[in-house]
């Protein structure tokens, strides 16, 4: 079997137009993960009862299954409980109203925030409790305390670990497709399927993925820096 190399660049371009989706579920989902993740690892650190408590089952029910069963049960629960109600109640909303590539987004916000959870805990748990009591003592409040001081030195020793999670929801995207959500692994298949050139298209998808890994890493490197230089109290 020999592969088209010029046909991949041709697949790479009939690719693009998957591009979006596969941006708006994981930047949607890394997003809505965060603010999941930090309402949990709130509760987890201050240990606010029962809040603490559940906030420690979903962080560890999450991360002990696999991505693709969050979707599925999703996809499948949640159409199951709508109609359900719909019929009971007499909606006009239901299951079908909603469109396919918003149960990925649920789902996937649900997985990216058990793992934010810990990758803010972390970062949090890294700035010293010392600090928040010194902003006290100046007269802070404590929201000001936390956004002004502890945030901050919070979100620079969590970065690492927040792109290494944008990037796993990058990929993870790809499972979109088994609730019939086309992004660019899901094109890849389709292109294939017009011309039984699916080592072609699947590479083209990996130089895809692979460039958008590349962007992410080098958006956090150029972040490192510059709270590096803040941190030696020098100007950016």
């Amino acid at each position: 079997m020999s592969i088209d190399f010029p046909y991949i660049g041709t697949a790479l371009w009939k690719l693009l137009p998957a591009l979006p989706t596969t941006l708006y579920i994981t930047f949607v989902s890394v997003a809505c993960g965060l603010i999941i993740g930090t309402i949990v690892a709130f509760a987890r650190i201050y240990k606010v009862p029962v809040l603490s408590q559940l906030g420690t089952a979903y962080v560890t029910i999450v991360r002990g299954t696999p991505m693709l069963t969050h979707l599925l049960l999703i996809y499948f629960g949640l159409s199951m409980i709508l109609d359900s109600l719909s019929v009971k109640y007499g909606w006009s909303f239901n299951s079908v109203s909603i469109p396919m590539i918003g149960f990925a987004y649920i789902s996937f916000s649900i997985t990216a925030g058990a793992y934010l959870a810990e990758v803010v805990r972390s970062g949090l748990l890294a700035v010293d409790k010392g600090q928040l009591e010194a902003a006290h003592a100046v007269g802070m409040t404590t929201f000001q305390g936390l956004r002004r001081i502890v945030f901050p030195q919070a979100f620079a020793a969590a970065l690492p670990n927040l792109s290494n999670s944008l990037i796993g929801m990058l990929h993870g995207s790809t499972l979109a497709f088994t609730v019939s959500v086309v992004d660019i692994n899901a094109k890849a298949q389709i292109i294939a399927t017009t011309n039984w050139k699916f080592s072609e298209a699947y590479l083209a998808a990996a130089l895809l993925f692979w460039g958008l890994t590349i962007l992410i890493e080098r958006g956090a490197s150029f972040l490192e820096k510059r709270i590096n230089v803040y941190n030696r109290g020098g100007v950016a």
